[in-house]
């Protein structure tokens, strides 16, 4: 296999986009409610999204082969070996954190536990999340919340140490970055979703597309999209959210632009990726506007 395949397939199988735009994303609210870069917290929450994703492509193989989801073969051959490199990663990371800082260790397993219950039929007479109508997507969003939100937050001491926490962001602010997040984090859901309908629908996989076709899909994408903005600048306008937050419906606005694009030609698995890589591309945008102290960054 040539080297750029190798590599093609490394990216593809460990999902570096999902974990990549995961970091970012803690990286970037982390300093909205901290004050500061956690460096630490972003490799954490990288290392976390690897594992459910590396853990996820093994459940994922029927319906990654009929979506031709590059790396998808290679899992399949060495299920085993990938299933054992998961777990070791993410048991070693654990007991490493633990010591580092405890109040990250209920947040981990909570991700852990739900990540786990998205792959394999866990619940009794439910399943796995992943096949249930709603929750799949709802299921995904929470575990974004849990790393990109919980972790840093984890960190604050929220009404203890006030000296921790910067001027303009208060719990309500972050409500509303919570809020404006989730319903976003879900409109990429269910663009990936469009994507996957054929091979979700061999696998009983209950998506919107799948149970409601595409049309709707696409209205409950852009009023997603559409709601997402409408809350940041309600916060805004309320004054619970800072200027230096609210500059992030930017996000959302490309991305509806971008989708619709790619859907008009029929969305690939490519268009997702790179929809993906344009949102971490985004966040490492903001961050450089941090670093040269453009105005905005202390409002």
């Amino acid at each position: 296999m040539p080297a750029s395949d190798a590599i093609a397939t490394i990216v593809s199988v460990g999902r570096l986009h999902i974990v990549a735009i995961a970091a970012l994303g803690t990286l970037t609210f982390g300093w909205l409610f901290t004050g500061h870069h956690p460096w630490i917290l972003a490799l954490i929450c990288a290392t976390d999204w690897f594992v459910v994703n590396l853990l996820n492509r093994i459940v994922d193989i029927k319906e990654d082969s009929a979506n031709r989801i590059r790396g998808t073969a290679f899992v399949a051959r060495y299920r085993h070996v990938v299933f054992a490199f998961g777990l070791l990663l993410l048991f070693g990371t654990m007991a490493w954190t633990h010591g580092w800082e405890p109040h990250l260790t209920p947040l981990r397993l909570a991700y852990h536990v739900l990540g786990f219950a998205y792959n394999w039929p866990l619940i009794p007479w439910v399943g796995r999340i992943k096949t249930l109508y709603f929750w799949k997507n709802t299921a995904s969003a929470i575990g974004f919340l849990i790393t990109v939100f919980g972790y840093p937050l984890a960190t604050v001491s929220w009404g203890l140490d006030a000296a921790l926490v910067p001027s303009g962001i208060t719990p309500i602010t972050v409500v509303f970055a919570a809020i404006f997040f989730f319903l976003f984090e879900i409109s990429y859901e269910i663009i990936y979703d469009l994507r996957d309908a054929q091979g979700d629908a061999l696998a009983g996989v209950r998506t919107y597309p799948v149970v409601h076709g595409e049309a709707v899909s696409l209205r409950i994408i852009d009023a997603l999209l559409i709601t997402s903005c409408v809350v940041l600048c309600g916060g805004y306008a309320m004054g619970h959210v800072p200027w230096r937050m609210v500059v992030m419906v930017l996000a959302p606005c490309l991305q509806g632009v971008l989708y619709k694009r790619a859907y008009r030609r029929g969305i690939t698995s490519g268009d997702c990726i790179r929809l993906t890589w344009v949102g971490a591309g985004l966040l490492l945008g903001y961050h450089l506007w941090i670093f040269v102290g453009l105005p905005g960054v202390d409002s």
